[in-house]
């Protein structure tokens, strides 16, 4: 029986996955797709490392055995980075072979000009990987729930940082203590920027929101926050008003064009997405015909993110048994405004240390009012000779008009401090 040739290009944590899968699976190939799968060239940097478990034979360091090999016809990109791989991938559609990519760095800045590409060839460019880990989450939308107007697409997608949340609020643990954790148990890169500032969720966002609602949306496009600044006090807050706090990437299609962004943000403890716990991830979305949705499951890892590699992988090789590659493309055939940040509406939670004088809180109302920031609640527990702790709920508020309220708070003198500013979900 005539075999399917694959390349993998990477070998890291993701690669590896990926390659024990398919020897774990090797037997099953020819129930699933109809004949033999096989990783036939392994694109790394050295091959003189030792990979126990892998035939040494397979690895090279030369794109050129890949690429003009005509019997490999899947090529699987796992190496990350923009490049050598957005040029590998383009060489590769336009050689004819089909691409499996995890990619979500590379995906949220050149995703069009990849698609177009895999279009023009009439090739597949499938990407499940690169949004949520292991989550099935880019073919559902795309296929199962593609009868629906989505509106909303909400969702925890990055694991260190839900855990590093997770152990401030179940342990009490400060934001340090959390991450020097994360970091240990491999949860958190040596450098955890990219997760701990949002950077790493924006770009899964940016693709999602593409996939959501059918008109390109990029990474410069979604304000991003981290959770650097959530104290304890935050914490406890949160706790008293029934809530927790989470990362959340939030996309709305609006009539007034598409919002997107990463913060932290309250959420009620009763809402679906409140008890996503430790490293697991979540995405909730919204559609005209489905209602609510919820997938749940491991956002990252050796095996959950091969496994959604191989989903793609096993969807090429079917197509390509049945000659039906390219069969959906780009699903961006909408054209919609990006909405600037600074109109999106949030509610918000804020928290400021103040004087301790008679009329401040009037002070701050008026300011509020002067600024179309209209007050939910008023809570004043911490009160000391040298001023007070208040916190402040909003209603939903444009993100600028808080924004010039606070810049005029900021300059008043029995205004000590604004501690914390997270929006409420």
């Amino acid at each position: 029986m005539e075999k399917m040739k694959a390349a993998l290009l990477g070998l890291g944590t993701v690669g590896s996955g990926v390659y024990k899968l398919v020897q774990k699976r090797s037997d099953e190939m020819v129930h699933l797709i109809g004949t033999e799968l096989e990783i036939s060239k392994i694109l790394v940097h050295n091959i003189k490392k030792e990979r126990p478990g892998v035939d040494s034979a397979l690895l090279t360091d030369n794109w050129k055995e890949i690429i003009e090999d005509p019997e490999i016809q899947i090529v699987i990109e796992v190496m990350g980075g923009i490049e050598p791989a957005r040029t590998m991938i383009l060489e590769a559609l336009n050689a004819g072979k089909n691409v499996v990519t995890a990619n979500k760095d590379l995906l949220a800045v050149h995703g069009k000009e990849l698609l177009d590409t895999a279009e023009k060839n009439e090739r597949d460019l499938l990407f499940e990987a690169a949004v949520a880990g292991g989550i099935p989450i880019i073919r559902p939308m795309k296929q199962c729930l593609a009868a629906n107007d989505i509106t909303e697409a909400i969702g925890i997608v990055n694991g260190t940082t839900n855990y590093i949340l997770t152990k401030m609020f179940e342990e009490d643990m400060s934001f340090e203590e959390a991450l020097a954790q994360a970091t240990e148990l491999g949860y958190a890169e040596a450098d955890p920027t990219a997760d701990v500032e949002g950077l790493d969720a924006g770009r899964k966002m940016a693709i999602m929101a593409s996939i959501a609602f059918h008109s390109r949306v990029v990474f410069d496009d979604v304000y991003t926050e981290g959770i650097t600044k959530i104290t304890a006090q935050d914490v406890a807050y949160a706790k008293e008003f029934h809530s927790v706090i989470k990362l959340l990437g939030v996309a709305h299609n609006t009539e007034d064009g598409i919002e997107v962004a990463v913060h932290p943000m309250l959420i009620d403890v009763d809402h679906p997405l409140a008890s996503v716990r430790d490293s697991f991830n979540a995405v909730f979305v919204h559609g005209d015909a489905v209602d609510d949705a919820m997938f749940y499951g491991r956002g990252a890892g050796e095996f959950p993110t091969a496994s959604a590699v191989m989903g793609d992988v096993i969807d090429v090789a079917r197509n390509l048994k049945y000659g039906c590659t390219g069969r959906i493309s780009c699903t961006c055939y909408r054209d919609l405004k990006i909405k600037s940040f600074e109109d999106v509406k949030n509610r918000f939670f804020l928290r400021m240390q103040v004087a301790n004088e008679p009329g401040v809180l009037a002070q701050i109302a008026k300011v509020f009012g002067d600024h179309k920031v209209s007050i939910a609640r008023v809570v004043q527990k911490k009160v000391e000779a040298s001023g007070a702790e208040l916190v402040i709920g909003t209603e939903k508020v444009k993100e600028r008009h808080l924004k010039s309220a606070l810049d005029v708070l900021k300059q008043m003198d029995s205004i000590h401090e604004v501690s914390s500013i997270i929006r409420e979900y």
